[in-house]
């Protein structure tokens, strides 16, 4: 048996060519599938968002997209607030991606939220009634806690101020503190409030301790106990994201056309 030194490294190199090569095949073989998922796992969280899949269920990828069926994603140019057909296909537009791409993004104005690029485009999804209106509109948000970037879905009401869902599907946070955004209990609270103060400038705010019912405490929600800095978090992303540098436009010319219709 060989024991020298040349022998010892050609081997070694050998080894790690192959290996080389075995995972590169599978990273291939399976990027299809990687996105697949990916897609699939996004479409879910938004159906959670809008109350039309529960935690509980444990949903194959048939029936996740036949769920879907019912929504529409739809692409928006952030700047101005237009729907932007064939500007990039929703199927496989990575909006993520793409505000990391110089070309498909821009500097964030400072924010709170510690946002520091925004995509050109961003997707939205409505989701039609039976007769194919728009009922609902579920907008993608992100903004820092305490200890990471929270992403997540807001589900708004037709009118564009009434909360219907919201999700967070990766963070960071501290489990039994600021990870209890993820808390059933506490995503229940938000059905039902105002997003928007009667000027139409954001009014929703996590505070610290107990909010009255919606009905008369409409622009608040119960503070996350023990994780002001995430609530806070919270807070700072939908103001970011319902104001002019995020969904305002946007969600002002929903109002617009909606109301004319």
């Amino acid at each position: 048996m060989r024991h020298d030194a040349k022998y010892t490294v050609l081997f070694a190199g050998a080894v790690c060519v192959i290996c080389a090569i075995l995972v590169s095949s599978a990273a291939v073989s399976l990027e299809d599938r990687q996105t697949e998922n990916a897609r699939l796992d996004r479409q879910r969280n938004v159906l959670m968002a809008a109350g039309l899949v529960t935690p509980q269920e444990n949903l194959g990828a048939e029936e996740i997209r036949q769920r879907f069926a019912a929504i529409v994603p739809v692409v928006v140019e952030l700047d101005t607030g237009e729907e932007v057909a064939g500007a990039v296909d929703p199927a496989t537009y990575d909006q993520q991606r793409a505000k990391n791409d110089p070309a498909m993004s821009r500097e964030a104005p400072p924010n709170p939220s510690v946002i520091k690029r925004l995509p050109r485009y961003a997707l939205v999804y409505h989701v039609l009634d039976e007769s194919e209106h728009v009922s609902m509109i579920v907008l993608p948000i992100e903004g820092y806690g305490l200890w990471s970037t929270l992403y997540g879905f807001l589900a708004l009401e037709a009118d564009t101020t009434t909360v219907r869902g919201i999700t967070y599907y990766q963070h960071g946070e501290t489990p039994g503190l600021g990870g209890e955004v993820d808390n059933l209990s506490w995503k229940a609270l938000w059905t039902g409030r105002q997003v928007f103060d009667e000027n139409w400038q954001p009014a929703i705010q996590v505070i610290k301790g107990r909010a009255g019912p919606p009905s008369e405490d409409p622009h608040h929600v119960d503070g996350l106990s023990g994780a002001t800095i995430t609530s806070r978090g919270v807070t700072n992303m939908m103001n970011f994201w319902l104001g002019e540098n995020g969904f305002g436009p946007y969600l002002e010319n929903f109002r617009r056309e909606h109301a004319s219709s």
